[in-house]
């Protein structure tokens, strides 16, 4: 009876501590790179050259960081690049931003999940880690958030919550209604960061 009671609080001790690390599907990948795969948001629209999230995040890793966003990309359009820019690059590690142009452009929500679905099976396949993002804040693009958070629980992917919140309701930190400005996209990179950081080292 001791013993069980002594397993029962290590335990809770261990979820309480964040012991208790995610499973993540090719934690031991050999890739060489970070592959920020993604629309505006990772493309950094908004923002001059090199003020971008995936340029923000390459000072705080020890990994060479290829920002592959496109402004614009839905998740169809992600698929067909994604050998190209993605697969092809040697990834250790890919952060997947994708549901902004979909939902802008009516796709269907089960299409954006199949999508993806898709993208990270086959990045596992090549190997490489995968973050899956979500860009929702309040009530902005709530609809994809649980769904993104059960998308990455069943592929053993890291999930990166609610990167833009308090950030597009901060005029001082978005370049217009959508996209962050340099200092928003700081933001974005420091909560990219504490999400993989631990998956990284």
């Amino acid at each position: 009876m001791k013993n069980n009671f002594a397993i029962i609080v290590i335990f809770l001790t261990s979820l309480i501590c964040g012991c208790a690390k995610q499973e993540v599907a090719n934690i031991s990948s050999q890739g060489k790179n970070i592959i920020c795969f993604g629309d505006s948001i990772t493309f950094g629209y908004g923002a001059l050259a090199g003020e971008d999230y995936p340029e923000e995040l390459a000072k705080m890793v020890l990994l060479p960081v290829i920002n592959a966003g496109v402004s614009g990309d839905t998740s169809f359009e992600a698929l067909k690049r994604l050998d190209s820019d993605v697969i092809q690059k040697n990834p250790r590690l890919v952060i997947v931003e994708f549901c902004g142009n979909d939902f802008l452009k009516k796709v269907p929500l089960e299409d954006t999940l199949k999508n993806l679905d898709e993208i990270i099976t086959r990045i596992q396949q090549a190997g490489a880690m995968v973050a899956l993002v979500d860009i929702s804040a309040g009530m902005f693009f709530k609809e994809y958030r649980a769904v993104f958070k059960k998308l990455a629980r069943k592929k053993q992917a890291i999930f990166i919550p609610a990167v833009l919140s308090r950030v597009i309701t901060n005029p001082s930190m978005k370049s217009d209604f959508l996209h962050p400005n340099q200092r928003g996209y700081k933001i974005v990179a420091s909560r990219v960061y504490k999400a993989i950081s631990e998956y990284i080292k």
